[in-house]
């Protein structure tokens, strides 16, 4: 791996950790995993920082979807120590509200008490939004291919050589 490449990966993943790790600006995934298509969007615009030729596709979408990885990886870090901070702040509104709802069925009450407490959907989220996040980052890093090589200078064209060979008169054909 590269450093013109994991440089800008690196930044913008975690660019999209951070954004998606912290409470409230989290919220801004919710628009169309904003903070994860806007990572993959960086990770070109950082690349095309450091290239004299236009980014292809290819690579654009490589940068968003390395992009995309990382910052599921930061979020997830970044998240551990907010749920810790908030997970009893949470049990008690899940108190109050399940105390406040009598009506519920006993199986209900039991799974939202399960839900509340077990750290293993932590886990299953962060896997999840490992794929998610990839797949969103590599749409941003396809984005960010299309608004950044407008005015980029074309890749050089590929050079073919061929070899001919002589035609020799005196051997039949």
């Amino acid at each position: 791996m590269d450093k013109a490449r994991l440089q800008p990966a690196l930044l913008a993943g975690l660019f999209i950790g951070a954004m998606s790790g912290l409470p409230i600006i989290n919220m801004g995934n919710c628009c169309c995993c904003m903070w994860v298509i806007g990572g993959g969007v960086l990770a070109v615009y950082l690349r095309r920082q450091n290239a004299s030729v236009a980014i292809t596709s290819a690579d654009g979408a490589l940068l968003g979807l390395m992009a995309g990885a990382i910052g599921a990886i930061v979020g997830a870090l970044i998240s551990i120590p907010v749920q810790m901070l908030m997970g009893p702040m949470m049990q008690n509104v899940l108190e109050r509200a399940l105390s406040a709802n009598q009506d519920l069925p006993p199986e209900v009450r039991d799974a939202m008490t399960r839900f509340g407490t077990m750290s293993g959907y932590a886990v299953v989220g962060a896997l999840v939004n490992l794929v998610v996040y990839s797949i969103f980052g590599l749409l941003g890093g396809l984005l960010g291919v299309a608004i950044f090589n407008r005015n980029a200078p074309p890749a050089p064209p590929t050079v073919t050589t061929v070899t001919t060979i002589p035609h020799d008169p005196g051997i039949a054909q």
